[in-house]
């Protein structure tokens, strides 16, 4: 679903057009997403889904090509005290595989607000986030070139996710 490197887009035009292309992503907009964080229904064991570290997500080995059914299982997905990533609903909890991190950049623009650089992230499932003191930027060191791997943590404050981006 992603690649390894972000679209960048450095004005107010540019921002705008990420947030366009994020709604028209979820047919016009999606409601506020629901709150996983206070539902604590009964664990049912572990489906056989996986969101493997390019963003893409699998089910039973083969991949899901509904973009909606993607979006709408993204937006029940927590990460627990655990360190281990479920599927909530009000009645039931169930395990998924994460390879890398739950969303993935697929779009960035910069602007400026107050003479301060602000980052505005589009991810595979049509969110849009900014970098900021909610959702902080954390590099991590990959791969035997030792590449700076950027991650933005609480981009689904609710569910703790994270959002990983191409190699830097």
């Amino acid at each position: 679903m992603a690649g390894d490197t972000l679209k960048a887009t450095t004005d107010a035009a540019g921002l705008a057009a990420l947030i366009s292309r994020a709604s028209a992503q979820t047919s016009g907009g999606k409601a506020s997403l629901p709150p996983v964080e206070r539902w604590e229904p009964p664990f049912c064991g572990d489906l056989d889904m996986e969101i493997r570290a390019d963003g893409t997500w699998f089910y039973m080995g083969t991949p899901i090509g509904r973009e909606p059914l993607v979006r709408l299982f993204s937006t029940v997905l927590r990460k627990d005290e655990d360190g281990k990533t479920y599927l909530v609903t009000p009645v039931e909890k169930v395990g998924i595989r994460v390879e890398d991190a739950h969303f993935v950049a697929v779009e960035m623009s910069v602007t400026e607000e107050a003479g301060e650089s602000v980052l505005t992230f589009r991810t595979n499932v049509g969110d849009v986030v900014e970098a900021g003191p909610e959702q902080k930027l954390r590099f991590e060191i990959v791969g035997e070139n030792h590449e700076l791997k950027p991650y933005l943590l609480g981009a689904r404050s609710a569910g703790g996710a994270c959002l990983a981006g191409g190699h830097v």
